[in-house]
């Protein structure tokens, strides 16, 4: 009972059924914060002045998705956008798979070779629609494969984002008692990135395999310039997205990358300067939504470190585990699920976990490999299914540009139905083999 009655739980509980019922994620994220401080007996206006000053953790983040937004903008503008949709529609011709097959390649680079995470989508994503209309392609297909190009990779490829994620699951778990290098984590978590990609081909060749209709729908009211060639524009445009990545890696600030490729385009005149009000707004418009989650998101998990809930709610499972190991990983999977769903951020959670799960696994006898993947996927839980996550709300901003994808049903759920299932019975299985 005291589990069920836990501030995370009832929060990230409320925070589903809401985004079930068709309410606002924007929305649906303050009521749970709301309803996690109150069940952490906190007085309401703390709550709201917890929950504001917590926005500030992310920021950055939203400056950044709206800065992205106006270029993404410019990118159409120039018609290099379209250009580049007509070039991989000549590649594909009428093999939905492979179109597939690129669209997680371009994900996959992002975290890792060109970092720029979901940036790209709003680029690549609308121009695109009208080829996969053609197709007849299950946007939740697209969705799917979008997700594991963004969250497989950090999982297991030591490089970008990912480089990040092991170094934080290495240093945690040798803090807290259990030594294993960085460079040795891919090793064990390979087996959660074999788990994602059997869920990624149950979606693409058995779920979302079938035929699905969608209107023409024009996505924007842009003035796109029709070409088919490059021309001094497109490369003025392309300079601009290769600073933007340069500037991003040399200063580790995507938002400054972002004004400075901004800048390059308007210096140059690629675009009139009399348009740069149109492409802001067109930005703020196209990514604005997706950066207000993100800043309510980082509230939200502010009110519920501040319940303390967390460790209340490990310390209520704690018993419950015994001595079985199968009842152990799966009782941490659990508590690692719902910390993700709530908080969006598989990289945040590590350090939550990690601090209480590693003497548990210690004292059960979990070998190393065994902790590490139990840890891993418990962080990565919920990242692939959450309302308030990038992983989720990058794929609806691109496949939604018409209005015809749903943020919850069409995102969400698939998600989190492809990814955390298989992520679970992986995780489980490596308690008993390794």
């Amino acid at each position: 009972m005291e589990i069920l009655l836990n501030p995370v739980v009832i929060s990230v509980v409320l925070l589903c059924i809401l985004c079930l019922c068709r309410i606002n994620v924007l929305l649906a994220i303050m009521i749970s914060a709301i309803a996690a401080g109150l069940a952490g007996h906190i007085p309401v206006k703390e709550i709201m002045h917890t929950f504001i000053s917590g926005m500030g953790g992310n920021s950055e983040t939203a400056l950044s998705y709206i800065l992205l937004g106006a270029f993404a903008a410019s990118m159409t503008h120039t018609g290099l956008a379209p250009l580049l949709a007509k070039k991989i529609a000549g590649m594909i011709k009428s093999n939905k798979y492979l179109l597939l097959a690129i669209l997680t390649g371009i994900a996959i680079l992002s975290q890792n070779l060109i970092p720029v995470h979901i940036a790209f989508i709003p680029i690549i994503i609308p121009p695109l629609l009208q080829v996969m209309n053609k197709l007849k392609i299950d946007r939740r297909a697209v969705a799917c494969a979008l997700a594991y190009g963004l969250k497989t990779p950090y999982i297991v490829l030591p490089a970008g984002f990912g480089l990040i994620f092991q170094g934080l699951l290495a240093d945690n778990i040798t803090q807290n008692g259990m030594t294993v290098l960085k460079s040795d984590i891919w090793h064990y978590t390979w087996f959660l990135g074999l788990a994602m990609t059997i869920g990624l081909l149950i979606a693409v060749f058995v779920s979302y395999r079938k035929p699905r209709t969608y209107a023409d729908v024009k996505v924007a009211e842009i003035e796109a310039v029709e070409c088919e060639k490059f021309n001094k524009n497109h490369y003025i445009t392309l300079f601009a997205a290769l600073m933007t990545l340069a500037v991003q890696l040399w200063t580790n600030s995507l938002p400054l990358g972002a004004l400075v490729g901004l800048g390059i385009i308007f210096g140059t005149k690629a675009i009139d300067h009399d348009k740069m009000d149109k492409l802001i707004n067109e930005g703020i418009g196209m990514m604005g939504y997706v950066a207000f989650v993100m800043l309510v998101a980082a509230g939200f998990a502010m009110v519920l470190k501040s319940t303390g809930a967390v460790d209340s709610l490990i310390a209520s499972i704690t018993p419950l585990m015994g001595h079985s190991k199968i009842i152990a990983a799966a009782m941490m999977l659990f508590v690692g699920l719902l910390v993700t769903m709530g908080i969006g951020t598989s990289f945040g959670t590590i350090p939550i976990l990690a601090v209480l799960y590693v003497p548990v696994c210690i004292s059960l006898g979990f070998s190393l490999p065994a902790t590490v993947i139990v840890i891993a996927a418990a962080a990565a839980l919920g990242d692939a299914g959450s309302p308030a996550s990038d992983t989720t709300l990058g794929p609806t901003a691109g496949l939604d540009a018409d209005g015809q994808h749903n943020h919850i049903s069409d995102t969400c759920i698939p998600t989190f139905l492809h990814y955390n299932i298989p992520l679970i019975l992986f995780a489980l299985l490596a308690v008993l083999i390794f």
